[in-house]
């Protein structure tokens, strides 16, 4: 299991955000620093001792003209076009680095669920649901929470949906 950084350790501003936003929604897990980087959802499964799939990454795209967020299962990709469809909103694309920090705050690596200066329009992956307990980032590559699909569901208002290929389900 990862060694993490004391409690005593003072969390990075945008992680602390996250956290904030946690307590307000009435969610147990506790944002952890993590000695190793949890940029990818592979580099998160290695350092917390999980599945790939327990991930829950957080993804943003364009949808017409708007941010929207998707908490996707670290064990596949987004299916763009089919999720678009199911989701009835105009085609996803990929945000730049730069459209990700204007609708979030954070950069890729690390954005959160939430902690943004705006509630984004979300879909929690359904595959998240298949895991007891999944972790997603806290706002920075180091930071990680543990949580569930539910809470997910809860804390970002968003819609549960398969976001990957049929094939992938």
């Amino acid at each position: 299991m990862e060694s993490e950084q004391p409690v005593s350790a003072p969390l990075p501003a945008r992680s602390a955000e996250v956290a904030r936003a946690l307590a307000a929604a009435g969610i147990p897990g506790q944002v952890r620093q993590l000695a190793q980087s949890a940029r990818t959802a592979a580099e998160a499964a290695a350092a917390l001792g999980c599945d790939v799939g327990a991930i829950a990454n957080s993804l943003v795209f364009i949808s017409g003209d708007q941010p929207v967020l998707v908490l996707t299962s670290g064990r596949h990709k987004v299916d763009t076009a089919g999720l678009a469809a199911r989701w009835g909103r105009p085609e996803l694309r990929r945000a730049t680095p730069e459209q990700v920090r204007v609708a979030t705050g954070q950069a890729i690596g690390g954005v959160a669920p939430v902690g943004h200066p705006m509630q984004l329009p979300t879909v929690v992956d359904e595959a998240l649901t298949s895991h007891r307990r999944v972790w997603a980032a806290a706002g920075t590559p180091h930071t990680v929470f543990p949580t569930t699909a539910d809470e997910l569901l809860r804390l970002t208002g968003g819609r549960l949906l398969p976001v990957g290929p049929p094939t992938d389900q």
